[in-house]
């Protein structure tokens, strides 16, 4: 008899015990925020945009080469100059007006320096990138991101991009190293380090298709995109485990690749999966993709939402 009301005490514990941590998960499942994880998701889509977009514009400069004047303005609303010092030229782009299809406002300027006897062609070439108040705005929404600082830019491969598809040039791939601050619309501020290799295939000027891959390693982390602090004064660090593949035809967004956002100290991580339809599917027939899927982990719980690319 005393057995049996002994196992019965057991049993009753048990059950209170699971009741209590199945309510203290739920509690913790409900009330915790996985904002700053989707937040550094959008982050680095918004900035490696902006990035993407002003190497394409200085890629375009260098492509032409020479000396270049406010006449020979090539990006739209960018009036470019360019000085002789030595063997260094330098050309300064700035930037005040919508970009070519009208979809964000820049600002600001970038100076690119360049060896005069290396042409940007030949493989190995190395210029330097510095970002002084550059500053691009949505026009959809008005929220804008600001970047100021330094990178340097390599041709790994050689060859020109403008040159892909013309039966000599099938690939070229650059490195980009440096670091950048950035400030964004709701005034907070984010400091982030760059290591990435980009790899471009396809035909020139419409059908460009750009690979994306991690070259950096810090914190006992390898192929990093990107790390440093985010708008929440966290350390973070973000991993390229599946290249990131983006098509010109989709407009530059996305179509495939997965990212991993880890930020040690608060044991969260977020995993960005791109390639996502407007009804949370994965793409198919080469459709453009309108989402992606961020799916979160802190200790033991986890969650997954889907976010607009726009």
């Amino acid at each position: 008899m005393k057995t049996v009301k002994f196992l019965s005490l057991i049993m009753a514990v048990t059950f209170i015990s699971f009741i209590v941590t199945s309510c203290d998960k739920d509690k913790l499942d409900k009330d915790f925020d996985s904002s700053s994880m989707q937040q550094l998701a959008q982050d680095e889509i918004n900035m490696e945009t902006s990035s993407n977009e002003a190497l394409d514009d200085a890629n375009e400069v260098l492509s032409k080469g020479g000396s270049l004047k406010a006449t020979d303005a090539l990006p739209c609303n960018c009036v470019i100059d360019s000085v002789l010092v030595g063997d260094t030229m330098t050309y300064t782009m700035t930037f005040n007006g919508n970009n070519c299809n009208n979809t964000k406002l820049k600002s600001g300027q970038i100076k690119i320096k360049r060896v005069i006897t290396a042409a940007w062609s030949a493989a190995g070439t190395t210029v330097s990138l510095q970002f002084i108040n550059y500053k691009v705005t949505k026009l959809s929404n008005q929220k804008w991101v600001m970047l100021n600082g330094a990178k340097v830019w390599t041709n790994l491969s050689g060859g020109l991009i403008k040159n892909l598809g013309n039966g000599t040039t099938t690939s070229v791939a650059h490195t980009i190293t440096g670091t950048l601050q950035a400030s964004f619309s709701d005034t907070t501020t984010r400091t982030w380090n760059i290591a990435r290799k980009k790899t471009f295939t396809g035909i020139h000027p419409n059908a460009l298709i750009l690979s994306i891959e991690g070259l950096g390693t810090s914190g006992g982390f390898n192929n990093l995109a990107t790390w440093g602090t985010n708008r929440h004064n966290e350390n973070f660090y973000t991993q390229i485990n599946q290249a990131i593949v983006l098509k010109q035809s989709c407009n530059w967004d996305p179509v495939s690749g997965v990212k991993v956002h880890q930020i040690p100290a608060d044991t969260k991580t977020a995993t960005a999966t791109f390639g996502y339809d407007a009804n949370n599917q994965l793409i198919t027939n080469g459709n453009c993709p309108e989402k992606y899927k961020v799916e979160w982990v802190k200790g033991s719980f986890s969650g997954s939402t889907f976010l607009d690319l726009h």
